[in-house]
């Protein structure tokens, strides 16, 4: 069963016809891998007919891309790099090959990598399956293996070459993957189990692999919503509109799949706009985003800061398309135009292409119909947890326990809040303005189950377990003492009495603390496999267990204290995620400054002369939850936060000041510069000018 609805029940009621159209595709499909790759040609098939990136001497397309990109119906191994191909020519020149073939030729690599191939079919052609595990280099493109061998043996394997959703699926059955299982062998046990349930007789491979994914979808259901803006100004939107897609610029880069990290897609955004190098890494990392959209992801288009043209549904893969003219970064997408509408104001971080929408406020946007009166928001539609606060959660299940860390000023704080109050039901004021919000989340660290503290050099065991201390309420003379129960243990009491509810536990500048000594000998009951054993504790001798329903968030600031500074049996107990500045929340402008820019341009600086630990975050550009809008408020920020945590930092070297901040600090003696808000404001655009390497929204 999962959220309530019996698998079977669920098989009993599924439409197989809603299935049949997908059938008639993938059979057809099928018919054209074999057409195209007859299994007989196999031993001869020449590597100018199997990979990504390789010109086409004959008519069709290679394997790989047909495969890919020509073979939906078939089941998607879509998204991602090409790396999942074994080997590739990435559009360099260069051929990027699988671990076990690297420092070989191309034809040589080739050759090893076709018999593994040929014997991979061979075996399943006479029901050997163990003998494709055996196959070291397949197991570097486990999707492509599968699917292969799904397209050539449709009877042995079903349409599903996830990993991971045939892990969930498995599960769902009732079975269990191995740790060490390849995705093939995976597919083939789930096989089994749905050949072993009279439910499925008789349905075929296609229609199961629809049952499971319409039904029990083990995609995240709350990915990213990105707001896309098509061209400058929408100039492509009609073209956009009527075709049935979305695209973007940067065609130099050519296709993003060859691509396998930011890191490396950033390097050749610096390669073709130099200039606009200091927000070249959030380029790469959203436009890796938008090649990894996956059908029924949810997009919005706009003209400028305030305009909604339509919101639209993804409807399949990303593809380079070179017969474009421009804008060949494509993927499909159902527009939907009655929710277009002009909004009441400009959107932070709608100036460039790329922005992440909130939930709640895509909710607002398809509530509205154009033409007509808004409709109300369904309550459902502001439970689904923003993307930052499904990470902290998603650690939480995994581990018990996580500790988010970043520069100062991320946010850190207010998300682990923002996970409180989404486990405590109150989604909605996540986003809402800072009064609702504020009162929420009093009233919720006013009750029961959310707990808030700050851990600090004098905190020890006996305020967070147990301890002696002065009973206020004595009254004989001299000095009484208590054992009183810490802020841990009376939150684990509380728990352990109402095992259906879930207890949290947010400590505020965790690394602050002595946390070997705070935690003392509870550090082994924090793991989840260890909750509910009991353990004697050292001051009392009293019996006590963390109970299951007990979860922790931490925050610290790797500006005090690196990760890797925190005692290593609190390490392995937490699981850790990343909070770093966000450039779309400082989206805005003074005067001629681009805020966003600077704040990338800066931290850019920073992370080259000090660390990436020392980022300045984005909270000290905010005023009230915005970007500060003028003059005054930036210089109050510049000369009042900026530069006394960058003088910190830099621990009085005036050299090392002056290749951060550049003209603004004299390199002698360290000293800023005075002059007006207002110029301030002009000589910030001067210094760290550069402009998103790309055309904007």
């Amino acid at each position: 069963m999962t959220d309530g609805v019996d698998i079977w029940e669920a098989a009993a009621r599924f439409d197989r016809s809603t299935a049949a159209k997908d059938e008639a595709g993938a059979e057809q499909e099928r018919k054209q891998v074999l057409a195209q790759f007859p299994l007989e040609e196999w031993p001869r098939l020449p590597l100018e007919r199997y990979a990504l990136g390789l010109e086409q001497s004959g008519p069709g397309m290679t394997y790989c891309r047909l495969m890919e990109f020509g073979t939906q119906s078939l089941g998607s191994i879509k998204g991602g790099s090409a790396a999942k191909h074994i080997m590739y020519r990435h559009n360099s020149g260069e051929w990027r090959l699988a671990a076990p073939l690297r420092g070989m030729e191309p034809q040589d690599a080739w050759e090893r990598l076709r018999a593994e191939f040929l014997r991979a079919l061979t075996a399943v052609s006479v029901g050997d399956f163990a003998a494709v595990d055996e196959l070291e280099i397949l197991r570097f493109g486990p999707a492509l293996v599968t699917k292969t061998l799904a397209a050539y043996y449709p009877e042995h394997f079903l349409p599903v070459y996830s990993a991971g959703h045939l892990r969930k699926f498995l599960a769902l059955l009732g079975g269990t993957s191995g740790a060490d299982s390849p995705t093939w062998r995976s597919n083939r046990r789930l096989l089994e189990l749905v050949r072993s349930r009279p439910e499925f007789a008789g349905w075929s491979g296609n229609e199961v692999m629809t049952f499971l994914y319409q039904d029990f979808d083990p995609r995240p259901q709350t990915r990213t919503i990105w707001k896309i803006a098509p061209g400058e100004r929408a100039r492509l939107w009609e073209e956009c509109r009527d075709g049935g897609f979305i695209c973007v610029g940067w065609d130099e880069l050519r296709d993003l799949g060859e691509y396998q990290t930011d890191t490396e897609l950033k390097e050749a955004l610096d390669a073709n706009w130099p200039s606009g190098s200091a927000r070249s890494l959030t380029t790469a990392r959203r436009l890796l985003a938008f090649r990894d959209l996956e059908a029924g992801d949810r997009v919005v288009a706009n003209r400028g800061m305030d305009e909604v043209l339509a919101t639209g549904t993804v409807t399949g893969g990303y593809r380079f398309d070179p017969e474009r003219p421009e804008f060949r970064h494509v993927v499909p997408v159902d527009w939907d135009v009655s929710h277009a509408q002009k909004l009441s104001g400009p959107q932070h971080g709608w100036r460039s292409t790329f922005a992440k929408v909130d939930p709640t406020l895509f909710a607002r946007l398809t509530a509205h119909r154009a033409g007509g009166s808004p409709a109300l928001a369904t309550s459902s539609s502001t439970d689904l947890a923003p993307e930052d606060v499904r990470a902290v959660l998603d650690a939480l299940e995994r581990k018990g326990q996580v500790i988010l860390h970043g520069p100062p000023g991320t946010g850190k704080t207010r998300l682990a809040l923002s996970a409180a109050l989404f486990m405590a039901g109150r989604a909605d004021v996540i986003n809402t303005d800072p009064v609702r919000r504020s009162a929420a989340q009093a009233e919720m660290l006013g009750g029961e189950q959310v707990h808030l503290v700050t851990f600090h050099p004098s905190y020890g065991y006996e305020d967070f377990v147990e301890g002696f201390k002065p009973d206020l309420s004595a009254t004989g003379p001299g000095l009484t003492l208590a054992l009183t129960d810490g802020v841990f243990h009376a939150l684990c009491d509380r728990a352990s009495a109402h095992p259906e509810q879930t207890y949290l536990l947010i400590i505020d500048e965790i690394n602050r603390g002595d946390l070997p000594r705070i935690f003392g000998e509870l550090i082994t009951l924090l793991e989840l496999d260890k909750r509910g054993l009991p353990l004697a504790l050292s001051v009392s001798g009293r019996s006590f267990s963390v109970p299951p329903n007990i979860r922790i968030i931490g925050t610290m600031n790797t500006a005090d204290r690196s990760i890797s500074h925190l005692d290593a049996a609190v390490r392995r107990r937490f699981a850790f995620v990343s909070v770093g500045p966000d450039p779309d929340a400082v989206s805005g402008t003074v005067g001629p400054l681009d805020l966003a820019e600077f704040f990338e341009s800066l931290n850019t600086r920073i992370t080259r002369h000090l660390d990436a630990d020392h980022q300045i975050g984005h909270a000290y550009l905010l005023r009230d939850g915005a970007p500060i809008a003028t003059e005054d408020d930036l210089a109050a920020a510049f000369h009042h936060e900026v530069i006394p945590l960058l003088e910190d930092y830099c621990l009085g070297r005036a050299d090392l000041l002056h290749r951060i901040l550049g003209s603004l600090v004299d390199a002698d003696t360290g000293r800023t510069a005075l002059m007006s808000p207002q110029d301030l404001a002009t000589a910030l655009a001067a210094e760290f000018s550069g402009g998103e390497p790309s055309p904007d929204a």
